[in-house]
């Protein structure tokens, strides 16, 4: 009798350890499933500032707001690795798309963007850096990104003429291109930023670079 207890209690540890095992497996695939980027529409490129080769096999769209800290740390922490293994090599396209969900800030931030890229397109990722360079270390939702400020900035680099700058921004004169970006943001179903579209394939995570070389690499070798 003794014997049969110690058997079935072996037994009952057993069944509870293959159990903790199955139930971690399935922590651990939820998990991995997750992880995987969101299958999205293409994002049409066309008429949006890129970066790289033209017909590289993998283009990463950056839905972004001149606002938002968290694309001023993009920029600092990903982009760069992003550019040097990738777009420099002529393996990605890199595209901007802006987002205005900072309200009348990045409305004024994106329209003399797209005013720089249609008059100075050779410029343009300068002055979109120095608009994110800007960005003010606290209170981040004061006003800071205004007309006077985006002239500043502007300052900085003599290709850029501040006086047609100043006139496109009283005129909304880019204001078109804008809604074009409000249009994709929209279609895309962006929620946040900075977002990551990678060949239509969104980013759960725009910080975590090696999930973005994974899908980058896939669709290299899809491509080939």
């Amino acid at each position: 009798m003794k014997q049969n207890k110690n058997s079935n209690m072996k037994f009952a540890v057993v069944l509870i350890l293959v159990a903790v095992g199955i139930l971690g497996a399935v922590v651990i695939f939820s998990n991995k499933q997750e992880t995987l980027p969101t299958e999205i529409k293409k994002i049409d490129v066309t008429v949006q500032p890129s970066l790289g080769e033209k017909d590289a096999p993998v283009t990463v769209v950056e839905f972004g707001d001149f606002k938002c800290p968290s694309c001023k740390a993009w920029g600092e922490m990903i982009y760069p690795q992003l550019v040097d293994e990738y777009v420099e090599t002529g393996k990605v396209k890199f595209s901007f798309v802006n987002v205005l969900f900072h309200g009348k800030e990045s409305t004024l931030g994106s329209i003399a963007a797209e005013s720089v890229f249609k008059r100075n397109p050779g410029v343009y990722w300068d002055f979109h850096q120095a608009l994110f360079d800007a960005q003010p270390t606290e209170n981040h939702d004061a006003q800071w990104l205004t007309p006077e400020r985006i002239l500043e900035i502007a300052g900085g680099l003599p290709e850029i003429d501040q006086t047609l700058l100043k006139e496109d921004m009283e005129q909304e004169a880019t204001m078109d291109n804008v809604k074009i970006d409000e249009d994709l943001v929209r279609e895309a179903g962006v929620s946040m930023t900075p977002t990551i579209v990678i060949n239509g394939k969104m980013m759960e995570d725009p910080f975590d670079y090696e999930a973005i070389k994974t899908v980058i690499e896939q669709e290299i070798k899809d491509k080939n």
